[in-house]
């Protein structure tokens, strides 16, 4: 295994994409988002995605050289149109903007339109909180969830992320697919050749599967069976039919080049506490809760496991697995 520092390792990445056909500036958003999902722990977002990214991108499923655009059909909403691209300069995009929309309007939304896998969620509904914002995230997925008592996937996994300032430390952060556990894992254990544990996944005829394959060719167990089917079908209300983008139905594989550009969803949502309670008053609010819940022995505030792993990664670095190196080379004077 070789460990590279964060910002070669970005660097490392980034020229994976640009030299697979993706602009600078999109190579870049992707190489920040892989990094900062392996360096928080999070690895079915992060450097496992490097083949399928770099697939999608030379089938043209992505168009590495897309930018997106962003309209603003009312004052507090910026309509962004991924354009067939990564998901993450869309993002982007719209996480430059609207700070200073929620600050005047108190609410502000990003629909997001023509989009890819957007990763790792809670990263994204942080960079929000870190400008004293209460971030949501919401985000449709190819199709992998049944409806309860079904058999036959109509949702994706749609993830949901949420982001709260705390004042002097990191925000708190929450970030959960609807599925048991996210498909990124699933993933990675086919990679690997490994089996995945009972009760994750369905295979096509409805069975309980620990093989990796078998359950990535079936459906995913709802978290919190019928109310997390019922929490998807919620997802794919806000990230799909009221943003324009496709339903899990019709969305090509986040997995494979297979198929068209997928075309799925995110909506984001930004709250300025300053509209609401106050921001003094909010802040207030919040640490007397983080309080609470880390006075209590055992229990942690969502997201500290992510934090503690970022701050290891930041001081040695993110592994690099065998396999990517093998097939994707790695920088010069990197070291074991």
């Amino acid at each position: 295994m070789t460990r590279l520092p964060l910002d070669r390792a970005e660097t490392w990445v980034a020229g994976l994409f640009e030299a697979g056909g993706a602009s600078p500036e999109a190579a870049r958003s992707v190489a920040r988002a892989l990094v900062g999902a392996e360096a928080d722990g999070l690895k079915g977002h992060g450097l496992s995605r490097i083949p399928t990214y770099l697939a999608m991108l030379t089938a043209g499923k992505i168009d590495g050289r897309a930018r997106p655009v962003a309209t603003r059909p009312r004052p507090g909403v910026l309509a962004v149109d991924a354009r067939d691209g990564f998901a993450y300069p869309a993002i982007d995009l719209a996480i430059a903007e609207l700070p200073a929309i929620a600050r005047g309007q108190g609410v502000a939304a990003a629909p997001i339109r023509n989009s890819n896998h957007c990763g790792a969620a809670g990263l994204h509904v942080e960079r929000l909180a870190g400008e004293g914002l209460v971030a949501l995230l919401f985000a449709n997925t190819p199709e992998a969830i049944a409806p309860w008592g079904g058999r036959k996937a109509v949702f994706g996994t749609n993830p949901i992320a949420f982001a709260a300032p705390l004042a002097g430390r990191p925000p708190a952060v929450v970030d959960l697919a609807l599925s048991k556990v996210a498909r990124g894992p699933i993933v990675a254990a086919k990679q690997r050749g490994e089996a995945i544990p009972e009760g994750w996944a369905l295979d096509s005829d409805g069975r309980p599967t620990t093989d990796a394959s078998a359950a990535l060719a079936g459906t995913m167990i709802a978290m919190g069976d019928a109310k997390g089917a019922a929490l998807a079908f919620m997802v794919e209300v806000l990230a799909a039919a009221l943003v324009g983008a496709r339903f899990a139905t019709e969305a090509s594989s986040f997995l494979d080049d297979k198929g068209g550009p997928p075309r799925t969803g995110q909506l984001l949502l930004a709250i300025d506490p300053a509209a609401f309670a106050g921001a003094e008053a909010f802040a207030e609010r919040m640490t007397t809760l983080a309080a609470a819940i880390e006075g209590q022995e055992g229990a942690r505030l969502s997201g500290a496991r992510r934090l503690a792993l970022r701050a290891q990664a930041q001081r040695s670095g993110v592994l690099i697995s065998p396999e990517i190196a093998a097939n994707y080379g790695l920088p010069e004077n990197s070291s074991p």
